[in-house]
């Protein structure tokens, strides 16, 4: 039975004029060119009826649509960042005082803040002060005699001034944000020796770093 419909007569015209070929491998279908008595010209995919001209060619079917693309591959969940490194133990904040020598005025850091008491020449304390070849000079039994004996009798400033009198330094105790510095520099001072050293000499230099470094975390370095 010829079952020609106007798609498929549209689209064999289109046809009608190339030559006769197979898509290689791809599938073929045999198209049927019939001219009737009349001189119509059809096309069908069945042979033409008696009494008409035939004429086949191949046509190529329509490639088969190609497989839906896969999915993407889900993205893997970024990995966690790694944890920052830990952090040795700490140690609370020493307690640190800031001292005036007695002698200079100068200060200096301590750990105790009652430091003990010491003697100086009661001149080095502001007293007028004069050297010992005037205090025992040739004026005052000259340098034979012993002090004693020279100055029995006679007590000058001077003699006075080159005595010992006990003194004591005067201590206060730091803040934390001064005790923190005070570590620092000490931490500085240590890792210059540090570097400094020699082997034999390292071991109680390195445990003096680990214990400010165990001290300064309490300082958010």
């Amino acid at each position: 039975m010829r079952r020609p419909t106007l798609p498929v007569l549209l689209g064999f015209g289109l046809l009608a004029a190339a030559p006769a070929w197979s898509g290689g491998n791809a599938a073929a279908t045999t198209i049927y060119e019939c001219t009737t008595t009349d001189g119509r010209v059809i096309y069908q995919d069945t042979p033409c009826g008696a009494g008409q001209q035939q004429r086949t060619m191949q046509v190529a079917d329509a490639p088969a649509a190609p497989p839906p693309a896969a999915p993407p591959a889900p993205t893997p969940p970024p990995e966690p960042a790694a944890p920052p490194p830990a952090r040795g133990p700490s140690l609370p904040l020493p307690v640190m005082y800031a001292c005036v020598r007695a002698t200079d005025g100068k200060t200096y850091l301590s750990d105790n803040g009652d430091p003990p008491p010491y003697q100086a020449p009661y001149g080095v304390l502001g007293v007028g002060q004069q050297p010992l070849s005037e205090v025992y000079g040739p004026d005052r039994g000259a340098a034979g005699m012993s002090a004693p004996e020279a100055n029995r009798g006679r007590v000058t400033s001077g003699l006075v001034a080159n005595n010992y009198v006990w003194v004591q330094d005067q201590c206060r105790e730091l803040d934390a944000a001064e005790t923190c510095q005070a570590l620092r520099d000490a931490y500085e001072e240590n890792e210059h020796e540090l570097r400094n050293a020699f082997k034999s000499q390292r071991p109680p230099l390195e445990r003096r770093e680990a214990q400010l470094q165990a001290q300064l975390a309490n300082c958010g370095d």
